[in-house]
């Protein structure tokens, strides 16, 4: 049997460096698969002795796109240890936050960073824009932005680039290949969102900043609650943030549901987007609180796929280890007890197939010991696949009122089965399908905040840190990307140790002591390329996940050497 390895290095259109290795048959058919990052994560090592109150602003570097996440975390792990309840004003105005981060999060992830692997550039200029101005209809009521004119209108903008001999943004892409399934007039519709969703985002980035005074990395949240007093009692701010919500609004209904929606039924048989599940094993959090006690998202655990039960989760049965990860210790520990010691030991020389499909000679992974800067995170000794599908899925087992029936009209209208739910078209789609849950109920918070402003204007709570006591807390929650965790101990008043498990930790996976696969790794087994050179359904599968490698890992210098220093002026 002649086996090959493909290296795909780095994936792009993600955030952060992730390495792709996959072997396979005489048959293209992938027979073992490898998910590693080549870059090492420090966070968690900078704030050990520092002030407690200050682990959020340092969290929320963790990453460029999720700042809000990390941001939260660090500050609700905190509260948690100094047992501290912040005033519901506080927790209802992290909502809107939050809204604003996940709504910006989904839709750039699909049009910016995903899309491009459903949607064929070259075929949309060849489309007939009043044929696509009708198909748009199919899809949703009243279409965005797919008008004859508007259609025109962005044919020649692209064909421009065409003109010139480089069509910008869109090169270096796999144009014209085999599982490509949308018509020319599709691809134009979703090449006229893509362009839309650049200002659109600019809109929903003004949303966060409304009460977190800036984006990315907003400031407004502290230890016992938020700092946005002023804007939460100023109508107009409250006003902005309301009329640029339901702006935002508009093009999740009627662009990016009705562009999934049309990929549902493009894609519906196209083989190398189905049954692919990856990890079965589902895990998620409550989230996004919406009034006193109410969750928009029900956290769980469902196994192997069995949706006719789901558990509780609990948070003492997850570990991390090392064993196939660049760090000293392989033990499983708990995330209270986690060590973040480096022990890089590198690539060796091998064989894969190049670019332009002959055999290559390079690095490759030890795949028999160590390969990459991510740990391996367990839940009672299992993998476990996070994300949309899993605060889908879980939701919709659990019988959620605000979940059921925005997953059974899209399975009504797409004609897909529940079952597809478990794969690549369903990662995207359940992506959608939260952004969808989000943008039907975030009113229900802002509602809330508004009644409880009328009589309770408190926005922090108070507290004390006895530096003679020792503490230990935790957030759990969910990011756009799935189950986030952050884990803290305090002692002598400053923290003492720090850990973040991040949803690109869980699906990216290496192998373990058990030799179990991460969700990457497991979605890639039993693939079939249709061209090695240009293996398209490898990265369409891994950007479904959304990879924020950047949360996972981060850069150091493995020779111990400073990478820069900088001297700042206080008085400037």
């Amino acid at each position: 049997m002649s086996e090959k390895r493909i290296v795909v290095d780095p994936i792009t259109r993600i955030e952060g460096h992730l390495r792709i290795e996959v072997v396979v048959d005489e048959n293209n058919v992938v027979k073992e698969a490898y998910s590693g990052s080549t870059l090492w994560r420090g966070l968690e090592q900078i704030v050990k002795n520092r002030d407690p109150r200050d682990a959020g602003f340092f969290m929320q570097r963790i990453c460029g796109v999720c700042t809000f996440s990390h941001y939260r975390a660090g500050i609700v792990a905190v509260e948690k240890a100094l047992g501290i309840t912040p005033p519901l004003n506080a927790e209802l105005t992290r909502t809107l936050m939050n809204a604003a981060l996940y709504l910006h999060d989904h839709i750039v992830h699909f049009y910016q960073l995903h899309g491009l692997d459903w949607v064929d550039v070259v075929s949309a200029l060849s489309a007939d824009e009043k044929k696509a101005s009708d198909e748009a209809f199919k899809y949703v009521q009243i279409p965005y932005a797919t008008g004859a004119d508007r259609l025109k209108e962005v044919k020649e903008r692209v064909g421009a680039f065409v003109k010139k001999g480089n069509l910008g943004p869109f090169a270096n892409a796999y144009w014209g290949h085999s599982t490509y399934k949308f018509t020319p007039e599709q691809n134009l519709i979703a090449l006229s969102h893509y362009l839309e969703c650049l200002s659109v985002q600019r809109t929903i980035a003004q949303m966060m900043a409304i009460f977190g005074a800036k984006n990315p990395h907003p400031q407004s949240l502290t230890v016992g609650g938020v700092t946005c007093i002023m804007d939460l009692l100023d109508p107009a701010r409250l006003g902005e943030y309301l009329s640029k919500f339901k702006e935002i609004e508009q093009f999740v209904s009627r662009a990016y549901h009705a562009d999934i929606l049309m990929a549902a039924k493009a894609y519906g048989n196209e083989a190398s987007v189905l049954n692919d599940v990856g990890v079965s094993n589902l895990l998620c959090y409550d989230e996004f609180l919406v009034g006193k006690n109410d969750h928009l998202f029900k956290g769980g655990i469902i196994l192997s796929g069995d949706i006719s039960k789901v558990y509780d989760v609990d948070d003492a049965k997850i570990t991390e280890e090392a064993t196939r990860s660049w760090y000293k210790n392989d033990a499983p520990l708990h995330p209270y007890d986690g060590q973040t010691d480096a022990n890089y030991t590198g690539l060796i020389d091998g064989e894969s197939v190049g670019p332009d499909g002959q055999i290559t000679h390079g690095k490759i992974f030890d795949t028999k010991g160590k390969y990459s800067w991510i740990k391996a995170p367990r839940y009672d000794g299992m993998p476990m696949q996070v994300g949309p599908i899993a605060s889908i899925v879980i939701n919709y087992a659990r019988g959620n009122e605000r979940v059921v029936p925005v997953v059974d009209k899209f399975l009504k209208d797409s004609g897909l089965p529940l079952s597809a739910v478990f794969s690549t078209l369903g990662r995207t789609a359940t992506r959608m399908l939260e952004a969808t849950v989000v943008s039907q109920h975030t009113l229900t918070a802002f509602n809330s905040l508004i009644e409880n402003l009328k009589t309770d204007q408190e926005t922090c709570a108070k507290y004390v840190i006895d530096n003679n006591k020792e503490y230990k807390g935790y957030f759990a929650g969910n990011a756009p990307r799935g189950a986030l965790s952050h884990w803290c101990r305090i002692k002598n008043g400053v923290i003492e140790n720090w850990q973040a498990v991040v949803p690109s930790t869980w699906n990216a996976s290496p192998k373990d002591a058990k030799n179990q696969m991460g969700s990457y790794e497991a979605c890639l087994i039993g693939l079939k390329i249709a061209d090695l050179s240009k293996p398209l359904e490898i990265i369409r599968k891994i950007h479904s996940y959304d990879p924020c490698i950047a949360c996972a890992v981060h850069v150091m210098d493995t020779k111990g050497n400073n990478l820069s220093e900088y001297k700042i002026n206080p008085n400037l």
